[in-house]
């Protein structure tokens, strides 16, 4: 689909950011510090669709490779930047938004709904289609995060949102409940893995005769089958 740069000097964080932006079918480029981010802009720019710049990494931070590269760039070849930091101040958010990012997500995150996000921006610039995909009763529009069932519109929580997604995207995959717990909740929740039950639970009322496509597999998580 795109192609996408991950700068952040935590290879947890580019490995992680990394895996779920593949699961999209989008190609990644990883750079471990600023400078070699900034590299990697000079040469592959043309071939890149968005960039996913950590705000504190050494050498050159994320708001300066920022700086940089839209000091470079021509105003007809705007290469969307996505900022990804635990710095969390609104005069933070300020500033990169200022200096010309196009988004800004602060760590601890979901990897769906950083995920989500990319998609977002990307189809606002033009850059992907509208993920629309139709699973028997069950429709999922990611891009309007509307979910139907028959037609008709189903009310999910965030939560339930992100879960139905995690599973959709993992069809026939047997998720342990650690696994959801993490790809949901965020790598860094330390909730107890009842969480997980109880919201799937709800999820699958709420989805009524599709809620079946959620099996159990017994002693280790769920699987989803659409």
């Amino acid at each position: 689909m795109s192609t996408i740069l991950i700068a952040d000097d935590e290879a947890r964080i580019r490995r992680l950011v990394s895996d779920f932006l593949k699961r999209d079918g989008h190609s990644i480029l990883e750079a471990a510090d600023g400078r070699e981010a900034m590299q990697i802009l000079e040469n592959r720019r043309p071939g890149l669709d968005l960039a996913i710049l950590d705000v504190m990494m050494p050498g050159m931070d994320g708001f300066e490779v920022l700086r940089e590269l839209r000091a470079q760039e021509r105003s007809d070849k705007h290469l969307p930047v996505m900022m990804l930091t635990a710095r969390a101040e609104d005069a933070d958010q300020v500033r990169g938004l200022e200096d010309g990012a196009d988004d800004y997500v602060t760590k601890p995150f979901s990897p769906i709904v950083l995920a989500a996000r990319v998609r977002t921006l990307l189809k606002r610039e033009g850059r992907a289609a509208a993920p629309v995909e139709q699973l028997g009763q069950l429709s999922i529009n990611e891009l309007r995060r509307e979910v139907l069932v028959s037609g008709k519109p189903v009310d999910l929580t965030p939560k339930e949102y992100e879960l139905l997604i995690y599973f959709k995207n993992n069809r026939s995959i047997a998720l342990s409940r650690e696994s959801i717990l993490n790809a949901v909740w965020g790598y860094d929740y330390f909730g107890d893995l009842r969480t997980v039950d109880t919201h799937v639970k709800k999820l699958r009322a709420k989805l009524g005769d599709c809620g079946s496509m959620i099996e159990t597999v017994r002693g280790y998580g769920y699987r989803f089958e659409g």
